[in-house]
């Protein structure tokens, strides 16, 4: 996993060890770890937890792999590797004894922020020539914390304030290095120093009790309604359409895939035999697939004449309809005219949505096709648009957190139930997540029918629906909203079509 440190800590502790020495990480902790996975050890310079049974989907990849290289000084590497641990660990025999030291382990997720932040501090430190904790008093506490409160610009002038949050991390890492004091061999504060004169690291930051209302604010009318309109008609009105746009992307990348079997590089007959797929084109007066604007301006790169017919026909996808992987070059000479009379026969589209049906419009303005032709690319990017439809109506009128709607998984909705004739009632199982054990608490939530549908439409919309698989994974929110905002408020290019 890593490279161990321990004999140069050692030097560094002048012979004292760290508490933790040679101890398995996970099993300190009470982490459960697959069989064959590879263990965390604590003189190991890098924490792989990524293969712990029970973490929540809402936590990337990257939140679980704790990595203490990022501290050069190897004094204060083991000190950060003892504040995690003894996080992690509040039962074990060094840490239970500290008077203010937590008494229920923190979540992965809290000590990753907390790594990160002290991080941050012993960076700063060494910037400023503070070579050991000893010399950490409360000025540089408070220098630390006001370096953390504000945002500069360019010039260090003061252009705005962190997060409550952020200004919270800051305080709390000082605390935390007051806290356990006496768990650290290789370098400690002063055991005198009490910074902000005892303050909780939420009162240094000047955090809302929450007494007064919720920390987060709801959104605006003026947001919320337009939205919720939208997705909801996305939903309601284009979800059954979205399904058989995405069965034909996968149908025709299972036609035109390089990996088709049987596709050859070329026989005798290679340009009768696509000439013959062009004849099938004009037999059925339908319009040769079109190239992406990209795959053209390489072509054009390439040395194509923009003056040439077949400049915008995906050649390669007319050869792999005829058996062959590629259009080679050598071929073009003798197809140039068959392609150039099937452009002028029936023309270049794009290849998918073709044929739209048509559906109410969202204005009220009448029938209009769901969407115009599209490229695959295009497709990709609508089926996506209808699938953050789904995640949208969800999190709006269902009241579930994002990392509950991140553990839903396919097979959720349970049966539709009618306790009174006429009444119907409408449940999804998910998990609870924060404020629980490792693995979370199985919930149920009673919904109303919209949310039950997007649901049913997040299935079939999904990559590899069987049974038990996530339905909607990790997502960030604010980057769907910002492409279904964007698309909700795009018109149609002229030539789209």
């Amino acid at each position: 996993m890593t490279t161990t440190t321990t004999g140069t800590v050692e030097r560094h502790n002048e012979g004292q060890r760290s508490p933790f020495a040679n101890t398995d990480v996970c099993g300190e902790a009470g982490l459960v770890l697959p069989d064959d996975a590879t263990r965390p050890m604590f003189d190991d310079d890098r924490w792989d937890f990524t293969a712990v049974v029970g973490l929540p989907v809402q936590m990337p990849l990257s939140n679980r792999r704790f990595d203490f290289t990022a501290i050069a000084d190897l004094r204060w590497r083991l000190v950060a590797k003892d504040l995690i641990l003894a996080l992690l660990a509040p039962r074990h025999p060094a840490v239970a004894p500290l008077p203010r030291a937590y008494r229920t382990p923190l979540h992965l997720r809290s000590c990753i922020v907390r790594l990160n932040e002290l991080t941050r501090f012993f960076d700063w430190l060494g910037r400023r020539g503070i070579a050991t904790l000893a010399d950490v008093d409360s000025h540089v506490c408070e220098g630390y914390f006001q370096f953390r409160r504000y945002l500069t610009g360019a010039d260090g002038s003061i252009v705005g304030e962190q997060s409550y949050a952020v200004r919270r991390s800051a305080a709390q890492i000082i605390v935390d290095l007051v806290d356990y004091r006496d768990l650290f061999t290789a370098d400690r504060v002063r055991g005198d120093l009490r910074p902000w004169g005892g303050a909780t690291a939420s009162a240094v930051a000047e955090m809302p009790s929450g007494r007064s209302g919720n920390k987060t604010p709801p959104v605006t009318g003026e947001v919320l309604q337009p939205m919720l309109a939208a997705a909801l008609h996305v939903v309601e009105v284009l979800g059954e359409h979205a399904i058989e746009l995405d069965k034909q992307i996968r149908d025709i990348a299972r036609a035109s895939s390089l990996k088709m079997p049987g596709l050859r590089h070329g026989s005798p007959t290679a340009i009768d035999d696509i000439i013959g797929v062009l004849a099938d084109y004009t037999t059925t007066a339908t319009p040769l697939p079109m190239l992406e604007d990209h795959d053209i301006a390489r072509r054009l790169g390439a040395g194509w004449s923009a003056d040439d017919p077949a400049l915008p026909v995906a050649t390669s996808v007319v050869a792999r309809q005829a058996g062959y992987s590629h259009l080679w070059k050598r071929w073009r000479p003798a197809l140039q005219e068959p392609f150039v009379a099937a452009v002028r026969s029936v023309g270049v589209q794009k290849t998918f949505a073709r044929h739209a049906a048509h559906v109410p419009a969202a204005d009220g303005s009448g029938p209009t096709p769901w969407t115009l032709p599209l490229h695959r690319s295009e497709a990709v990017g609508l089926v996506g648009i209808v699938r953050t439809a789904t995640i949208i109506v969800l999190a709006a009128v269902s009241g579930m957190r994002p990392s509950e709607l991140m553990e839903l998984r396919v097979g959720c909705r349970r049966p539709v139930e009618e306790p009174i004739p006429g009444l119907k009632r409408f449940r999804i199982a998910s998990k609870i997540v924060k404020g629980q054990p490792l693995g979370g608490t199985d919930d149920e939530w009673v919904v109303i029918e919209p949310a039950y549908r997007a649901i049913e439409l997040a299935e079939q919309l999904h990559d590899n629906p069987h049974e038990g698989a996530l339905l909607l994974g990790r997502f960030a929110f604010d980057v769907r909203y910002t492409w279904f905002r964007n698309w909700v408020n795009s018109r149609p290019e002229p030539d789209s079509a």
